[in-house]
This record gives structure tokens, C-alpha cells and sequence, in this order.
């Protein structure tokens, strides 16, 4: 979900004080006179079911996963699995977890103490987050950055530092990312494949992040939800698989992206056994477990390479298909190289559309277009460099089917006439 405030109603009585006023402020959702507002996802969900817009901001899919799947959820609820599962995870998923992280990417993680399943990656990272940093600590993330990153640092009340990719293609930084570093530089939180730019680090560029941390003595938490949804000839590559990293990186994936269950929230994480032991100690008193009936058919789904191959290959091109749609409409497209989203500036049709930036011209492109995108300034630091510098560009996303991208990519002609 997305951090910008709309311009929609707020509470109607200032909130009480504490800890979550941190988390409000990061996100962008704090309004001056302390009230709170909607997410921009809020705003622009409720804006393409009042204008029947096709609504291309929330990152979902429309259609479900694998049906074998969902049978052998089906069956888990028949076979009596709708308690407490264990607080670590069902045993098959964990080693399901351990056995794909072995087959795909050479990384030797022991299922009985170096894994967590959470619910969904969004638990995993903010326990993470909160079971190893505080006040004092600094965090670093990539700008833009998914916005529970944010809150999860605001909630362990630490700081954040974000550290901006390069505006005109998405790549990593790397001086920047050494200048961010100080003294109190506790966590560095990656995202790759990128959310919201589609970006997939490269082996070269991790290499740059892992010197950093190691010189730094800083820990890693990398959030790896996209892992398999990778295009053309970009390639995954795991932090934790490059020398002296696997030590210090705590390694963040799920079952939704990959599957097409988002709903169901199974995430898991891996790493080193204290690393673990720190996180399930805040787990715990989170949401303790989960989706028991869910985790035994992940476990299944997983020993399954075939079906994340197919949708990878089906989304490379619904991406295109987007992707021709907006160069089109007058569109600039950063074409991406994994994730559900393409990256879009609007520069161009700011003065056409009477918008003011890419915030307002999402508001107006329900009308102008049929179509809903979601602002990239989201995604940033309110009044930062990089929010500047993306002021006009748009994310949407083509994880929709695609008779829905073809009808979206008709309407979005209407900005070209």
C-alpha cells in the first residue's frame, strides 16, 4: 500500500498520542493539524469504482493461482488443519522453504532453526525491523521504497535514511549508499526485484551493497517477495548467496507473488539461527501463527517450478502489452525488469491533463482515460530529492488479465487524440 494523504475527509477528532503518530508521519498519512488521512491507495480505489475506471494502482491479480493448490488447501481444511499451526511454521513448509532456497539458489538453510514462516513477508520484514533496531539505530532503505518499510522503522523508532536510485533508469547508487552510512547505520533493508520500479539488482550492485555492510558491520534484511518474477534476461540473486553475507542477511519472501494467492498471507523468512530466534521472539507476539490449512498447500506449491515459470512468462507479456500502451498514450516508460508494475512519467501530459504533478494527474486520469495509476512520489519521503524528481511519473500495474490491459490500453489512447 502506498503512503501519499488524498485530499479526502480525515477523522473528524485529533488522535491520541503515541507511537503510532511515528508511524503516521512516515507514511506520509499525518496532516498538520493531526489528523490522518487516506492512503493514496484508498483514495484512488475508491475513485475507479465512482468512475468505473479500470483500476491499475493496486497491485493484485484477477485471477486465482494454481488450482492444484488451492485443492490441497481445500483437503487441509478437510483433513482437521484449522488450528494453532506451530509457532515456527508447519514443518513441510519449512522444509519446502529450505529445499527451494537449496535448489535455487545454492543456500544451505536448516528448516528447523534458520526458518520462520510469518504472515506474509509484511510480518517478516517488520518483525525484522523491530527485532533489530531501535532509537539510536539508523535504517537504510532504497528510495522509492515499499511504504511498510517506513512504518516498520517508525514503529521500532528508529531513523530512516532513505537512499535514492538514479532517476533516469532505477539502478543502485552506490556512492550514495556509502555516503548514507554513519557510525549508528544498524540495517540496511533491500527490495529486489524493486517494487515500484520493476528493478532487479544486479550480482555487480549487490556486490556494492555487500561491501558496504560489511565494512559497516550493519546487518541486511532483503525483502525478496518478486524473487521469480523475473523478465528478459534479468536474474535473481539472492544477497545472502555472496561471500560473508549469509551471516548477516536476513532473507524476506512469500507465496502470494509467486502463486497469485496474495490473500492468503504466507511469508517466511530465513537467515542466521540468532538473527531467527530475534525476529520469532517479536513474531510471537504479533500474530503468534497463521493460515494453517494454507501453509501444508504452500508446502506443495513450492516443490512446483513450473507454474512461477509460467506466470513469469505470461507477465513478461502483459508487461509489453502496457507497456506500448502507455509509450502511446505519451507516456515515458522505464521498462521493468521483474515485479506486477511498470513505472511511467507523465511529464509530457501534465499541461494537457491541467494537473500539477503526478499525484494530481492521477486524480484526473479516471476521467481523461478510464484508468487508475497510483503517484511514484508514494513511494518517496515526503519533500526528498527523489519525490522531486519523480513528481510526474505514475505507477501501474499489469498484473491483470489481458482482455482487462487490452480494454485499458484502448482507453489510455484518449490521452494521445
Amino acid at each position: 500500500m502506498s503512503s501519499t494523504p488524498s485530499s479526502t475527509s480525515p477523522t473528524s477528532t485529533p488522535p491520541p498520542p503515541g507511537r503510532w503518530n511515528d508511524v503516521a508521519r512516515a507514511t506520509g498519512l499525518l496532516r498538520a493539524d493531526g489528523t490522518v488521512a487516506q492512503t493514496i491507495f484508498a483514495e484512488m480505489t475508491t475513485l475507479a469504482a465512482r468512475s468505473g475506471a479500470i483500476n491499475l494502482g493496486q497491485g493484485f491479480p484477477d485471477v486465482d493461482g494454481p488450482a492444484a493448490v488451492l485443492q490441497a488447501a481445500k483437503d487441509a481444511i478437510d483433513a482437521g488443519r484449522n488450528q494453532y499451526a506451530p509457532g515456527d511454521g508447519a514443518p513441510e513448509l519449512r522444509r519446502a522453504i529450505a529445499d527451494h532456497q537449496r535448489r535455487h539458489y545454492g543456500l544451505d538453510v536448516d528448516p528447523d532453526g534458520e526458518v520462520l514462516v510469518t504472515t506474509g513477508a509484511t510480518e517478516a520484514l517488520a518483525a525484522s525491523i523491530l527485532a533489530l533496531a531501535g532509537p539510536g539505530d539508523e535504517v537504510i532503505t532504497l528510495e522509492p521504497f515499499y511504504d511498510s518499510h517506513a512504518a516498520s522503522i517508525a514503529m521500532a523508532g528508529a531513523t530512516h535514511v532513505p537512499v535514492a536510485l538514479t532517476a533516469d533508469d532505477f539502478r543502485l547508487d552506490a556512492a550514495a549508499l556509502r555516503a548514507a552510512v554513519t557510525e549508528r547505520t544498524r540495517l540496511i533493508v533491500l527490495n529486489t526485484p524493486h517494487n515500484p520500479t520493476g528493478t532487479v539488482l544486479t550480482r555487480a550492485e549487490l556486490e556494492q551493497v555487500a561491501a558496504v555492510a560489511r565494512e559497516a558491520d550493519a546487518l541486511v534484511v532483503t525483502d525478496e517477495v518478486y524473487e521469480r518474477l523475473t523478465f528478459d534476461d534479468a536474474v535473481h540473486v539472492p544477497i545472502a548467496t555472496l561471500p560473508g553475507m549469509a551471516e548477516r542477511t536476513l532473507t524476506a519472501s512469500s507465496s502470494g507473488k509467486t502463486f497469485s494467492l496474495t490473500g492468503w498471507k504466507v511469508g517466511w523468512l530465513h537467515g542466521p539461527a540468532p538473527l531467527v530466534t530475534a525476529v520469532r521472539t517479536v513474531k510471537q507476539f504479533l500474530t503468534y501463527t497463521s493460515g494453517a490449512p494454507f501453509q501444508p498447500a504452500i508446502a506443495q506449491a513450492l516443490d512446483d517450478d513450473e507454474a512461477p515459470r509460467a506466470l513469469a512468462a505470461s507477465l513478461a507479456t502483459r508487461r509489453d502489452l502496457l507497456c506500448e500502451g502507455l509509450d502511446a498514450a505519451g507516456f515515458d516508460v522505464v521498462v521493468p525488469q521483474g515485479t506486477y508494475f511498470v513505472v511511467a512519467d507523465g511529464a509530457h501530459l501534465l499541461e494537457r491533463a491541467g494537473a500539477a504533478d503526478g499525484h494530481d494527474l492521477c486524480r484526473r486520469l479516471p476521467e481523461l482515460a478510464g484508468v487508475v495509476g497510483v503517484p511514484v512520489s508514494a513511494f518517496c519521503r515526503a519533500g526528498s530529492a527523489a519525490a522531486e524528481a519523480l513528481d510526474s511519473h505514475v505507477r501501474f500495474t499489469f498484473v491483470k488479465r489481458e482482455d482487462v490491459l487490452r480494454d485499458a490500453v484502448d482507453r489510455l489512447h484518449r490521452l494521445a487524440r
